[in-house]
This record gives structure tokens, C-alpha cells and sequence, in this order.
């Protein structure tokens, strides 16, 4: 079942849109709703979705800046419902490539047509996201794995490398994926972007060897990562409110 962000500022049109096809039967849960650009935006970060329709007939401003807003992150398939039959209109939303633009009157025909085409852009990304998922490098997915599992082999491979300058548009081009999508998927998963674990982890890792070893400071921060010390150092104090020096003073004194 294919998750869709619905976004409508009103809700007889809302209702509207909800009643003129069978989703469920279609594939397609029409459950979440936003009425706002703010809102959808804030529901969009939260989670990820497969589809976002967006209703033009009140604010074709906004539902164009939304669009503008969700290409930042995303290439998720977007559907504009509503409005006038504008050509400039649906010359901006080509900019943003959306999926389909249906003025009104919305025809159920040609509103399941285009979920229909949807669908099968979606069924040729997952096919190709999982064949992906069969040829990465260095043994680390076996065939048939599922397509969540990816977010386990990037924190493998954080773990084996926080030693070198880790980026995720790296990753995602080590493990064949889409570098927007990939992102979202580990937020989603994780509960923090990718960019705050990593910064976690390098410093979980700064504080083990400062409290267990006697590697110098410098030693440290080239372990987790960091080959400029002065950027070490403002990194750590932030994220644990002193300096390295300090915490390794605080750590001897407990001792």
C-alpha cells in the first residue's frame, strides 16, 4: 500500500478528492491530510511518502512553492489536482517535474490513469532499489535482502570509517541510491539526519579514547575524523559543553 500526502486547504474539495476513487482498491492509503504548505512540508519531513496530491483550485501559489520545496529533498511523485486549465501554470510545475497536472473537472478516469502510471514508476524504483541492493561492493548485502536494510549497512559502514571524511552523498553513490531519498529514509529510521549521527558518533567515539587512552588530543581527532584540530575542538565543546583537554581533567579526576 503506497502512502499519499493529501493537500487541500479545503475540506469540501478534500472530501471531494477522497470520495472520487476507491484507493485502497487502487493501491494507495489516502489517510493523511495537510491544509496548509507549512503543515504538508512539517508532515513530509516526519515521514516519507509515495505520493503528494496537491489541490490548486485555492492557492496555486502555494501549491507551486510547495512543489519548489519538495524537489530540495525529494523526487517523490507529484500529482496537482484542480484549478484552471493555465498553460503557464503547468509550465512551472514542468520545472519541478511533476507527474501530472489535472485541471478541472477531474476526471476519476484520468485521475486512476495517472495513478495507474504512477504505480509503475514506483514499482520500477523499489525493483531497481532492491537489484541495487544485490550488487553492492564489499560483500555487505546478500541477495534478497530487503530494502530497509540498507539504512544498517550505511551505519556499518560508518562504524568501519569515521576515521576518513564521510559524506552521505558518498555512500549513496557506494550503495547505488538515490542520495534525497537515501536521506530520508535514515531520518525516518533514525530520528535524526544522517549528518547528527555521524557527529554522535564521532564524538561518542572521541570520548571512549580520551577517558581509555593516552593518544593525544590531535591522535584523536584524526581517528574520528577531524584533520583540522581547530574544527575538533569547537565540534566537541558543543556537543559536550567543555573542551577535549577539560573533559580528559574531568574523566582523571573521578577516576
Amino acid at each position: 500500500m503506497y502512502k499519499v500526502l493529501l493537500v487541500d486547504a479545503a475540506q469540501q474539495s478534500k472530501d471531494t478528492t477522497i470520495n472520487l476513487l476507491a484507493w485502497r482498491e487502487l493501491g494507495f492509503s489516502l489517510e493523511d491530510h495537510a491544509s496548509t504548505r507549512v503543515e504538508a512540508m512539517a508532515m513530509f519531513a516526519r515521514q516519507p511518502y509515495a505520493l503528494v496530491l496537491i489541490n490548486m483550485k485555492c492557492t496555486q501559489v502555494d501549491g507551486i512553492r510547495l512543489c519548489q520545496q519538495i524537489r530540495e529533498t525529494s523526487r517523490v511523485p507529484i500529482i496537482l489536482l484542480g484549478g484552471d486549465n493555465d498553460f503557464q501554470l503547468a509550465r512551472k510545475a514542468m520545472c519541478y517535474q511533476v507527474s501530472d497536472y489535472l485541471p478541472d473537472p477531474i476526471s476519476p478516469d484520468e485521475l486512476q490513469a495517472s495513478l495507474c502510471r504512477v504505480e509503475r514508476e514506483l514499482e520500477e524504483f523499489i525493483g531497481a532499489e532492491s537489484k541495487a541492493l544485490t550488487i553492492l561492493p564489499e560483500d555487505l548485502t546478500t541477495p534478497n535482502s530487503a530494502p530497509s536494510n540498507i539504512i544498517d549497512k550505511v551505519k556499518e559502514f560508518v562504524e568501519e570509517s569515521l576515521h576518513q571524511n564521510i559524506t552521505l552523498k558518498e555512500i549513496s553513490n557506494i550503495f547505488h541510491f538515490n542520495y534525497s531519498y537515501l536521506g530520508q529514509k535514515f531520518k525516518s529510521h533514525e530520528n535524526m539526519t544522517f549528518n547528527e549521527y555521524l557527529l554522535q558518533k564521532r564524538m561518542e567515539k572521541a570520548k571512549f579514547l580520551l577517558e581509555h587512552t593516552d593518544m593525544k588530543i590531535y591522535e584523536i581527532a584524526n581517528e574520528v575524523g577531524y584533520t583540522e584540530m581547530d574544527w575538533f575542538y569547537k565540534k566537541f565543546k558543543a556537543y559536550t559543553g567543555v573542551s577535549a583537554n577539560e573533559f580528559r581533567k574531568m574523566i582523571s579526576i573521578t577516576a
